[in-house]
């Protein structure tokens, strides 16, 4: 096999703005699914549990028995768990929750004056909605991933929805329950794609699912055009498209390393993307040679070849590190990799990115699991301005003010003064009551 990853010569760099369009990207359009996601929707808003049975044989090829997974299938999906599987997802649970509660901010006091403070205090939502995926892979990670970020938050009441399965008789897959009944999670939903995102949003009474909060997880395209269609009801988490690695690497790094974590990320999807950017031409050959070959090799080498050579995946030559850190910037990738003689020099150079993987032993595929970090990671650049998934995702900030007497006193003019100017004088009446005489 021959060049897999096309090249793009930045060495010379534009513009900010064309620098972002000459930079691969799959073609990927959540707004030309949002029709179809909000005629989903719509139909189990009202027609509940039955459209959802309805959309699983459409699009599952099953048709569940029920659409709550009954609490006897957990169960007998943690009995029949492989032991070392088990063992990993504990592994996971116990890394995932301790990145997560790092996570968790402390309460903040504001002195403003004598006998005048604000404190801020960070309140969990009431109830949220997990999203796994089922497709062309099983995700018990995104179950860890979903709910130890809640839980950690201190989320009380937890749903989760994972598409129904032929193969398993029309439930999740055992591998997804088991990892919701190691969790505590009872309440289990067999239902897929934006449908699942709407019912979770809205709610369906007919089997007891109830409207949560806050909707979050990965999922395909018309699982983020759903949570585009259903945020005016909910607080939902950045689309997750198809995954996406950029790694920075210069001639001190590893080709076979830099071309195995590429393949790794590619093998997720058609559509994933894997990138490479570098200022090592004799890198970028060498890294490209063996991408061909374990591509080649892999057992899902149909999937990762045709990301590999799909128009979103390329090596981009730059001219040095610098640039490459610009690069990234415009890129805003999911998962970032730096592997260079200073990667933390590299890293202060860079700003926008859902995870940083610095060094050789710190593959994604070590976040995807047990890094402790979160993989519900934001993609097609959306790591410009929000956030992976977190404990923070569930979180609220919340003001408290405590003024004294005295301390009202000191800004009594004030207040009224502005009240007065913006024409509402009830808001400085509201201030004066107070200084009334017989108030107490």
């Amino acid at each position: 096999m021959g060049a897999v990853l096309r090249r793009i010569d930045l060495t010379t760099l534009p513009d900010e703005q064309e620098l972002r369009a000459l930079l691969p990207r799959p073609a990927v359009d959540v707004a030309a699914a949002l029709p179809a996601a909000a005629e989903l929707i719509d139909a189990v808003r009202e027609r509940g549990a039955d459209a959802l049975v309805e959309q699983a044989e459409r699009f599952d090829g099953v048709r569940p028995a029920s659409i709550r997974v009954d609490a006897a299938a957990l169960t007998d999906a943690l009995e029949a768990l492989e032991g070392t599987v088990r063992d990993a997802l504990e592994t996971a649970i116990e890394r995932v929750r301790v990145g997560s509660m790092a996570q968790v901010p402390p309460p903040m006091l504001a002195h403003v004056a004598d006998g005048a403070e604000i404190e801020l205090r960070w309140m969990p939502v009431d109830r949220v909605g997990l999203y796994v995926p089922g497709g062309k892979a099983v995700y018990p990670s995104s179950v860890v991933m979903n709910v130890v970020a809640a839980q950690a938050a201190g989320v009380r009441s937890i749903a989760v929805a994972s598409p129904a399965q032929a193969e398993h008789g029309g439930l999740p897959h055992p591998t997804i329950l088991a990892a919701c009944a190691l969790l505590g999670v009872d309440e289990v939903y067999a239902m897929g794609g934006a449908g699942a995102i709407g019912a979770l949003a809205r709610g369906v009474p007919g089997i007891g699912l109830a409207p949560v909060d806050v909707v979050t997880g990965p999922g395909n395209v018309f699982v983020a055009a759903a949570k585009r269609v259903v945020a005016g009801a909910v607080r939902v988490d950045a689309e997750a498209g198809p995954t996406e690695i950029l790694v920075i690497a210069d001639a001190s790094a590893d080709p076979e390393l830099v071309a195995a974590d590429l393949v790794s990320q590619a093998e997720h999807d058609e559509l994933a993307s894997a990138v490479l950017v570098t200022d090592s031409a004799e890198l970028a050959e060498r890294v490209d040679a063996s991408v061909a070959r374990r591509a080649a090799a892999t057992p899902s080498a149909e999937r990762a070849t045709a990301a590999l050579t799909g128009e979103q995946s390329a090596i981009v030559l730059v001219a040095d590190l610098p640039a490459a850190a610009r690069v990234s910037d415009a890129y805003a990738p999911e998962h970032l990799e730096i592997m260079t003689v200073d990667d933390e020099l590299v890293l202060a150079h860079v700003r926008h990115a859902g995870a940083i993987f610095l060094g050789a032993h710190t593959p994604v595929s070590l976040g995807d699991y047990a890094a402790g970090s979160n993989h519900v990671l934001p993609t097609g650049g959306q790591a410009r301005r929000v956030a992976g998934l977190g404990a923070a995702s569930f979180l609220r900030p919340q003001q408290v003010v405590r003024y004294s007497a005295a301390a009202l006193a000191e800004v009594r003019r004030d207040v009224t003064t502005l009240a007065a100017a913006e024409g509402l004088p009830a808001h400085g009446e509201a201030i004066e009551a107070r200084f009334a005489e017989g108030t107490r």
